[in-house]
């Protein structure tokens, strides 16, 4: 998507609805630097509020994303252009995703390994060594909570009976027995419980 195109698109339509920034922000309930940053291209619109802002600009989703208006004719192909660019770019923040939990839990371990390193072979009080090695765990398991938050919401776990593709709670991520990014959850849609990978597409095989 061309966030360039689409902040002069979403500006042309505020200047045309006679609206300032300011007005804009207002009846979004955000601020007016928001509404700034999507006019330069620097930001999108939350999907949460697109909706509403295409109401108040008068025209359509579609043609919020393609950052021009649509005839009829041109609208339906452009919808489905509009829906794989989304999906595209889910898919690349999920694989970004994937490689901070990395990042997070490689630094989780390290910290803690040089605490306890610290804590064993350098003389210290006693206090100081409880303190250190106590931290150490505990920026440990802190890691492991944003690294499996990370792993649960970045892309889907499918079934490996019926090949349903699904996010699973949080709680069936952490309890369930685990090789790498393999799991061995119950399926939502049939019900068996199997090792599942994870895979970044939402499309069911």
């Amino acid at each position: 998507m061309d966030m360039i195109k689409i902040g002069r698109f979403i500006a042309n339509k505020r200047k045309e609805n006679d609206l300032t920034q300011m007005q804009l922000a207002e009846k979004l309930n955000i601020t007016d630097r928001a509404i700034s940053k999507w006019e330069c291209g620097r930001a999108m619109p939350d999907s949460s509020i697109m909706l509403d802002l295409c109401e108040i600009l008068k025209i359509s989703v579609n043609e919020l994303l393609c950052g021009e208006e649509l005839e009829m004719n041109d609208y339906n192909k452009q919808a489905e252009l509009n829906l794989i660019e989304m999906k595209r770019q889910k898919e690349e923040a999920d694989k970004r995703l994937l490689s901070m939990e990395i990042v997070v839990v490689v630094i989780g371990v390290l910290f803690l390994l040089s605490l306890l390193s610290i804590s064993i072979f350098i003389n210290i009080d006693t206090w100081l060594r409880v303190l250190l090695i106590v931290l150490g765990f505990v920026v440990f398991l802190v890691a492991c909570f944003f690294g499996i938050r990370i792993e649960q919401k970045a892309g889907y776990y499918e079934c490996e009976c019926c090949h349903h593709r699904y996010i699973p709670t949080y709680k069936q991520v952490l309890l369930s027995q685990h090789l790498n990014r393999t799991r061995y959850m119950k399926c939502p849609k049939c019900g068996k419980k199997s090792w599942q990978k994870k895979v970044l597409s939402s499309d069911d095989k």
